[in-house]
């Protein structure tokens, strides 16, 4: 038996050193020590329960605690040191602008703590989309905040909450949600805060962003990024809402055919600060509504022009001299989510120049 040469030994020992260093570089990565995420439970379908397990409508919703919402899930601790909090037990069509102070006011107290690397917010599906929004303009914190709910309670068949939850808190989890402002994770989408909305009353693909698209996908248990908004978000925004008890009162009118003034001078009169105008078309304004528009405003109520089709760009200037009234228009914010803009902006000031402004900045 011949001995090895220098140069074959050398060899040997540069692979061995490379299967070591393999080796090495797969334990430590296994022993990478997990994110700190905390789950805010607010209540919603994805903590609520039916009669039955074919019960995907008519269910109780919020019934179901935060740990137990946890304890379903044991995959959890394998992507995250998971801890959670109950902040609210309702169903989202009571969210008020009291418990959205509230929450945020949570968020950035537990963003701000070195041991918290992100956020998960459980939440019914109804007004997702406007706490999403909210959070998304007062969160001041790069960390990831992320919105889950679920269209179907725990107890039906193939119910969707279980894997919105083990996802959102994989996306809270992770550096690639870092500075992406404010993320709702549903139905194996991510969608960002500002554009997502429901769009179907019971179907698990409720959740979509129609033409400005969603932002990514999941897939192997990890979050793909493939967009990003353009708009200003958390820590870029003007917004503080952490010595605040309440937002002005601002409300939504409907358009519709043959519409009448009655429900916008009763609002005025119950002092609304702002009236966000969801009209047909392109932000269109009846002509009998309009004088009442126009006497609101010359009264201090700022009016914002938004439209009822959920998608485009409402034109400045378009379908009413926004100018000459002094109205704002939303650009492409559906009403819902104006009207938060439109409540924030007026914490800051009443001119409606510089709203105007901000509905093109965020």
């Amino acid at each position: 038996m011949t001995s090895p040469t220098p140069a074959r030994f050398l060899k040997a020992l540069l692979a061995c050193a490379m299967v070591l260093s393999a080796y090495a570089g797969a334990a430590e990565k296994a022993a990478a020590p997990l994110a700190h995420v905390t789950i805010l439970a607010t209540g919603g379908t994805i903590a609520g329960s039916g009669a039955t397990s074919t019960t995907t409508v008519g269910y109780t919703a919020a019934t179901v605690g935060v740990d137990r919402l946890i304890a379903a899930v044991p995959e959890l601790a394998k992507v995250a040191q998971v801890k959670g909090e109950q902040v609210f037990q309702i169903a989202s069509e009571n969210m008020s602008n009291e418990h959205w102070l509230t929450l945020a006011k949570r968020v950035n107290t537990l963003l701000a703590q070195s041991d918290v690397d992100g956020i998960v917010i459980t939440h019914g599906t109804d007004t997702l989309e406007e706490t999403a929004y909210f959070l998304d303009l007062v969160v001041k914190s790069r960390k990831p905040v992320v919105l889950v709910g679920a269209m179907r309670p725990g107890t039906a068949l193939s119910a969707d909450g279980p894997i919105n939850l083990y996802n959102a808190v994989l996306l809270a989890a992770s550096q690639e949600a870092v500075g992406k402002g404010v993320l709702v994770a549903m139905n194996d989408q991510i969608h960002g805060a500002r554009d997502v909305t429901k769009t179907n009353t019971s179907t698990p693909d409720s959740f979509k962003t129609p033409e400005l698209g969603m932002l990514g996908y999941f897939q192997g248990n990890k979050p793909y990024f493939y967009h990003a908004s353009t708009r200003k978000h958390t820590v870029d925004t003007e917004f503080d809402i952490s010595k605040l008890d309440a937002l002005p009162q601002v409300d939504i009118v409907y358009g519709y055919a043959n519409v009448n003034p009655v429900a916008l001078n009763a609002l005025v009169a119950a002092g609304a600060k702002g009236i966000i105008h969801a009209g047909v078309g392109d932000g269109s304004l009846a002509a009998k509504v309009l004088p009442s528009l126009t006497a609101a405003r010359k009264q201090g109520v700022l009016i914002v022009r938004s439209a009822r089709v959920g998608q485009g760009i409402v034109a400045r200037n378009g379908e009413a001299n926004d100018d000459e009234l002094d109205f704002v228009v939303s650009d492409t914010l559906n009403p819902q989510k104006a009207r938060i803009l439109l409540m924030l902006a007026l914490t800051k000031t009443s001119d409606s120049k510089d709203i105007q402004r901000m509905f093109y900045t965020y």
